[in-house]
């Protein structure tokens, strides 16, 4: 580790030192030697050694039962205090890198490149037009529980002390004795979950993570903007503006989960509800011991009544107010129904009285402290509302099909489903302007729903039990109000039809507002026609009145990349952005855009600032939504300081790839990119659909089969209980081959697309290289592609396929290695060699760890799947699927 900042170095080897004080204690130092043992020979494997490598692997395969659980656990929890010193490290002022960090000056970085071209004012009007909503989902990536990453929390928190404090100071012995005790508890406890996370658990999760980190971010943020704009001159943002907000899908992407009911999404809606009243109260009466003051306008006094301290009495009322609203919201969210209890329904109620209290200190001579606490609140208020986040609803367009089609059949109107995409829409449209209900009577609601006999079913409908949970969630909707619920999602929408039959259902169900409807466009030919579509959706006069000018349309990454290969659903992405843009303009419409970014390259993922700037032009305007998923909400989320720099980073790149786009990209680059993306994915899928020995080498060769044990999170790990690849979720799909560190969906097609192109005459070698020196787009990419092949390890691979493929599958695992080495070289042409001696270093460290649990993950899958095997076997392999995810810094 000598090329690492030594600071660094000392904090990894220290946590590594505990850690095996603690394993020692534990387990006794035979244990304890030998994983030091395999340390060691690893460590000498990895530089090169072939007789210590075959000696590793041999005193691996012979581990006993009682000793496999404590080898893995030992490599898996160095990695994962790895990752925490090294999250610390990127906030410690004590780093070397610390003055050259572009990231804490991003901000200026950028207000700097836009007040060249715009003044102070038009920044300042640019900066209340922004939109930015990070959306958090708890897709089955975060492996690690709840339980151990508060402790790694407070890990980070005992580091960070340490770095403030002088290497004498009296205390610094009792800090080093409490992160012996955290990671002594680590150790102690279970870090596999035993049962997977209910979708309200994964919702309290999210709440978690504000109440933890983003609830001080947000007004940190706001004091920085602040402060810059008032040092150039500029009047700071309005008290009821914020730039960034936040929504969620725990508890509302129902699409293949069954276990996201309409009861669960009621329940979380009242959490929310409950989760905000108290942080706020919270607020409110550490306020009270501040707002102590007698002198305050007239108006604030009106509004309080006689008192002698009026901005306690103030805030008293609106305590009051705020614990009803806890009562209520508990009550609510155990009935999963509206309760009738006083609460409150509108953000005025807070909003106001707390401005008029800001007016009043401002007016009085007491500017700094209304800037202080207090202000913090008002901006909380801002960004999270009464709800925290505003939750989406997601639905498959099918379900919305079924209802209909039920509906039609009971009215004896003719099978719905048969019908053309026009007749579909006449007949949805005239029920959208028709004033008849549209729902009959059903039993169920009647309370019948028992009573068996030939009269109840012609008197009532009785749908469907996939019929009736679609409309109860829409009932849960309507009883929100304009509170909670942001938007409607539907997957695999192709037609109008698709949103019109939304719009109708949540009318017929008592939705009153116009809930914004958004398509969402996942494989490759849903990309495609894309525009197409929205042009039919945008002609049609009833919707675009309904819409009122402003669209959002979501963009699928995972399931277009494991369609169709990432290279080309990269390029597909970025020509459906360009066509969206453009049918928007042409109807008026302003549109966002919603990323369903996954969190690896292979799902889309990737640094937020270059993925935003990697954008066509005029496609960001001041308004992004992006997906936010599992671990990476930790990583980038989990402690205000890293919140504060991530939303810095998003707001700076949304403004600049705003007011400063990058150029429209040249004909020839597009031309050649094309070229490619059907290289592409013809490559891709000739490999993956058309070899028909793919999928059975894909089940041997890694533990896909083994992940549906791991408890990840609320959703199957498959749509349906059957299939092949289609089937499969794009998580499990990318966990699966990062285990044996391949990760062929960030590159399986991309490197015969890019072998052929960097091969090819000297005029299409030059055109690349421009490409990337000049295309942000290109650019994003093929840095993407670097970084990840960059992780992956021909030799690791070929050790799984020597211990679980057959004879008859090898020739499929010779192949891709064989493509995985080639592509390094295409890189090589278009760019230079990376130079980042430091990440260098990091993964070098990393691979002392990771190399052994690979072996051992290896040896555990062949004793799982040949042979009897003790419990102890099962749980070895959970651990080493846990530590590889660590040791990569990503799951899926």
């Amino acid at each position: 580790m000598s090329d690492l900042d030594p600071l660094l170095r000392d904090k990894v080897r220290n946590l590594g030192q505990l850690l095996g004080q603690t394993i020692a204690d534990d387990c006794g130092d035979e244990i304890y030697e030998l994983i030091e043992t395999i340390r060691n020979l690893s460590k000498r494997a990895h530089n090169g050694s072939a007789e210590d490598k075959a000696e590793l692997i041999t005193l691996l395969k012979g581990l006993k039962d009682n000793e496999l659980v404590p080898v893995a656990r030992g490599f898996s929890q160095f990695l994962n205090l790895a990752n925490i010193a090294e999250q610390q490290h990127t906030l410690s002022w004590r780093r070397e890198d610390a003055v050259d960090d572009s990231m804490e000056v991003i901000l200026d970085d950028v207000f700097a490149a836009v007040v060249e071209h715009v003044d102070g004012a038009e920044l300042n009007k640019e900066l209340c037009k922004l939109d930015i909503e990070l959306v958090l989902t708890a897709h089955p990536t975060e492996i690690i529980r709840r339980t151990l990453i508060k402790k790694y929390d407070e890990i980070v928190e005992v580091l960070q002390i340490l770095d403030d404090i002088r290497d004498d100071h009296p205390k610094r012995n009792v800090y080093n004795q409490q992160l012996d005790n955290l990671i002594a508890e680590i150790w102690r406890s279970d870090e596999i979950r035993q049962q997977r996370p209910s979708a309200v658990e994964e919702a309290k999760w999210g709440f978690a993570v504000i109440e933890n980190s983003l609830w001080q971010a947000i007004p940190n943020l706001m004091r920085e903007l602040d402060d810059k704009l008032t040092l150039s001159g500029e009047k700071s943002l309005p008290l009821d503006v914020c730039p960034i907000h936040f929504a969620s899908w725990m508890g509302g992407d129902r699409d293949g989960n069954p276990n996201v009911t309409a009861n669960v999404t009621g329940e979380v809606l009242y959490l929310a509800r409950w989760m905000a009243a108290d942080l706020y109260l919270r607020d409110l009466s550490e306020l009270s011991t501040q707002l102590s003051m007698v002198q305050a306008t007239d108006e604030l006094k009106a509004w309080v009544g006689e008192c002698n301290e009026p901005y306690r009495e103030c805030l008293n009322q609106l305590k009051r107010k705020l614990q009803q609203t806890k009562t209520w919201a508990a009550e609510s969210a155990r009935l999963k129904s509206h309760s009738s209890l006083p609460h409150i329904a509108e953000l005025e109620t807070l909003f106001e009285p707390l401005l008029l209290c800001y007016k009043s200190l401002c007016e009085t001579g007491m500017e700094g402290i209304a800037k202080g606490e207090l202000l913090d609140v008002i901006r909380r208020l801002s960004c999270f509302g009464l709800t925290l986040t505003r939750l989406d609803i997601r639905q498959e367009s099918d379900r919305h099909s079924q209802v209909v089609a039920e509906l039609c059949e009971y009215y004896e109107l003719g099978d719905y489903l048969s019908w053309d995409e026009s007749q579909k829409q006449e007949f949805l449209l005239q029920e959208l302007q028709s004033k008849r209900p549209l729902l009959p009577a059903q039993a169920e609601a009647c309370g019948l729903s028992s009573i068996k006999g030939q009269q109840v079913e012609e008197e009532y409908w009785q749908p469907s039990d996939d019929c009736n949970e679609v409309l109860k969630t829409m009932r849960v909707i309507a009883e929100q109000g304009d509170e909670g619920v942001g938007n409607y999602i539907i997957s695999m929408a192709s037609e109008p039809s698709d949103i019109l039959s939304v719009a109708l259902l949540l009318r017929a169900s008592g939705v009153e507002r116009r809930l914004p409807i958004v398509p969402l466009f996942e494989t490759l030919d849903d990309l495609q026609f894309a525009g197409e579509r929205m042009d039919k959706l945008f002609s049609l006069p009833w919707y675009k009145k309904y819409c009122g000018l402003t669209q959002q349309v979501m963009i699928g990454y995972s399931d277009s990349a494991k369609d169709a290969g990432n290279m080309a659903a990269a390029w597909a992405q970025y020509k459906t952005q360009e066509e969206l843009v453009n049918c928007a303009q042409r109807h008026n419409v302003e549109l966002t855009l919603f990323h369903g970014r996954g969190g690896t390259v292979g799902r889309g993922g990737g640094p937020a600032k270059r993925a935003i700037l990697a954008q066509p032009p005029g496609s960001v305007k001041g308004r992004l939504r992006v997906t936010e998923q599992g671990e990476m909400i930790r990583f980038k989320f989990g402690f205000p300081a890293v919140a504060l720099r991530s939303l810095k980073i998003y707001l700076a790149a949304v403004l600049e790839a705003t007011l400063l786009p990058p150029k429209a990209a040249e004909s020839e680059w597009r031309e050649l990119m094309e070229s490619m993306a059907q290289q592409s994915v013809k490559s891709y899928r000739g490999m993956v659909r058309e070899n028909k020995d793919f999928v059975p080498y894909f089940r041997s060769a890694t533990p896909e089969q083994e992940l549906g044990k791991l408890a990840l999170g609320s959703r199957p790990a498959r749509r349906k209980a059957s299939g092949g690849i289609e089937s499969l979720r794009a998580i499990p799909w990318i966990f699966a081959w990062m285990q044996i560190r391949m990760m062929v969906p960030a590159w399986l097609g991309a490197d015969q697309a890019l072998a052929e192109a960097s091969q090819a005459d000297e005029k299409t070698m030059s055109l690349l290289k421009e490409m990337y020196q000049q295309w942000p787009f290109f650019a994003t990419y093929i840095d993407m592609l670097d970084m990840i092949v960059g992780k992956t390890d021909v030799e690791i691979a070929h050790y799984y396929d020597q211990q679980l493929v057959s004879d008859d599958l090898q020739n499929i695992g010779k192949e891709l290695r064989q493509r995985l080495l080639t592509i390094n070289d295409s890189l090589r042409v278009i760019k230079p060699e990376d130079d980042d001696q430091a990440q260098s270093q990091i993964m070098l460290v990393r691979g002392t760890y990771t190399d052994p649990l690979h072996y051992l993950q290896a040896e555990l899958l062949r004793r799982a799947r040949t042979e009897e095997h003790d419990p102890e076997v099962e749980r070895a392999l959970m651990v080493s699927m846990a530590g590889i995810a660590a040791g990569m810094r990503n799951t899926g």
